[in-house]
């Protein structure tokens, strides 16, 4: 099933220019991935190495202490993730080293720390020596009765703490009884920001092109993201992926034909002939992620694409969000890494907007068509996606569909602003669109605060073109990720 010259305009000039351009289509089809631990899809849940502190003289109620720790191995079991215990409690400098190096052997991405009687406070710089990223620390509570001080492991912890912070290095804080749900969900989400902050110091971001013509804002350089994230950035020519749609196998590409059909998209204004080249281009993203080890990429779609592959690769790109891949479009940079870190906080799919218009309670999401058709009614219900043609350049293929109303949504983004990283989140609810728009169209109705308003100060901020959407109430978390990575929250 060879590529048309309906399907190719301008594409063989182009592949004449073939400087450096080395992979073979069996290259292509046959490099198989290795996957790192920073990989943030549902099969790879962080591992997290849990080491209970103490000291070399024994204090407080040691059977209290244990029935907390016991409670704690019981919260871990029913965790989700993978722990680890080393195999001796850290009570001085060497025993505390000899846990750490068991966890990092274990490829923990988490340092979970629970002194459930007062620790030994003096641990603390030798874990800011250790590790450079922010651990949890848990403090349990005191028992309940009697009137013996039984634990004092806030008190303990609170003193890690504030040592930490005076040394620059942040941490995440929970407290509670390991048995509420409230101190499960909570430790559930310190792990998730502390793998989070780890993996984006190994984080490979691909961009496909530059930023699209004119919004300079979402253009990056290999050093910002570095410098404010630990992110690396790699880039790509558009003649580099024009190789890797050319070489893709026929077979292949059929293959992909038949699981685009499976989705039960019905056409708008396209057809099946349409499908090879858009799952030709979805191939190619997907190629591109595998054998270049990337966790999240950007392409510059327009101008050039319409015309170098005679299609949009919109469909390509909602599949992709769907299947919880961090790929959006414009070049967007700081988009995609806005993907990529949802997908690791388990905020679920991503959908990159637009901000169209607005009034004093709501905003208008509208984009493209590559919104994550999970979020959207099923196929064949009123606004649910369909294959179409773009809404300007009249051109394939594009997804078509109505965010989902009645939905908790968050609305947030990061960028940069002189050498620094923002974060902004607000939380709102989608309601049914007053009227029915080309691409993908949502309404939100924000709860805390009018859109004006912010959209002002976002503007002052320097913030760039699009927001990102999120199913779901996530500012809490992203304020305290915010917090924990030492950037600025709007």
């Amino acid at each position: 099933m060879a590529m048309t010259a309906e399907e190719q305009p301008a594409f063989s000039e182009y592949l004449l220019l073939k400087t450096s351009l080395t992979m073979t289509s069996n290259q292509v089809a046959n490099v198989q991935p290795v996957r790192r631990a920073n990989d943030v899809r549902k099969d790879k849940p962080p591992t997290v190495g849990a080491i209970f502190l103490g000291r070399r003289r024994p204090g407080f109620d040691m059977e209290w202490g244990r029935q907390m720790e016991d409670r704690a191995r019981r919260a871990f079991q029913e965790s989700g993730y993978a722990v680890f215990e080393p195999p001796e409690k850290a009570v001085d400098d060497l025993s505390f080293r000899r846990a750490m190096a068991a966890c990092e052997a274990k490829d923990a991405s988490v340092i979970l720390l629970l002194q459930t009687t007062m620790a030994d406070g003096r641990l603390a710089p030798t874990l800011a020596q250790l590790w450079p990223d922010p651990p949890v620390l848990w403090a349990t509570p005191e028992e309940p009765d009697g009137d013996m001080i039984s634990s004092c492991s806030l008190v303990g912890t609170h003193a890690w703490a504030s040592t930490l912070q005076q040394m620059g290095h942040s941490f995440e804080l929970v407290y509670g009884d390991p048995n509420a749900a409230e101190t499960r969900q909570r430790l559930r989400e310190a792990v998730r920001l502390a793998a989070t902050v780890r993996r984006l110091r190994s984080a490979r971001l691909g961009l496909v092109g530059a930023h699209a013509p004119g919004y300079f804002a979402m253009g990056t350089d290999p050093f910002s993201p570095h410098r404010g994230l630990g992110v690396q950035v790699q880039t790509f020519s558009l003649l580099e992926f024009a190789s890797i749609v050319q070489k893709l196998p026929d077979d292949a590409v059929a293959e992909d034909v038949v699981r685009t059909k499976a989705l039960g998209l019905p056409h708008k204004d396209t057809s099946d002939d349409d499908l090879p080249m858009a799952s030709r281009l979805y191939l190619a993203m997907l190629r591109l992620l595998e054998n270049e080890n990337l966790d999240a990429l950007a392409v510059r779609c327009w101008p050039e694409m319409p015309d170098f592959f005679g299609q949009w690769p919109y469909l390509g790109i909602a599949r992709l969000a769907d299947e919880g891949r961090a790929v959006v479009c414009e070049g967007d940079a700081d988009g995609a890494l806005t993907a990529w870190i949802g997908e690791s906080l388990g905020m679920g799919r991503c959908y990159l907007s637009d901000w169209l218009e607005h009034d004093r309670e709501t905003i208008t999401l509208w984009h493209i068509g590559a919104a994550p058709m999970s979020l959207s009614p099923p196929p064949g219900e009123s606004g649910g996606p369909r294959i179409a043609r773009h809404f300007n350049i009249k051109k394939p293929t594009v997804v078509e569909a109505t965010i989902r109303e009645n939905m908790d949504v968050t609305i947030l983004r990061f960028w940069r602003l002189h050498g620094s990283y923002y974060l902004t989140a607000r939380e709102g609810r989608t309601i049914w669109p007053k009227r029915h728009l080309m691409g993908t169209n949502g309404l939100a109705r924000l709860e805390s605060q009018g859109p004006r308003e912010w959209f002002e100060e976002l503007c002052h901020q320097g913030m760039p073109h699009h927001v990102a959407v999120f199913e779901g109430h996530y500012a809490h978390l992203l304020r305290r990720l915010a917090r924990i990575m030492h950037i600025h929250f709007v």
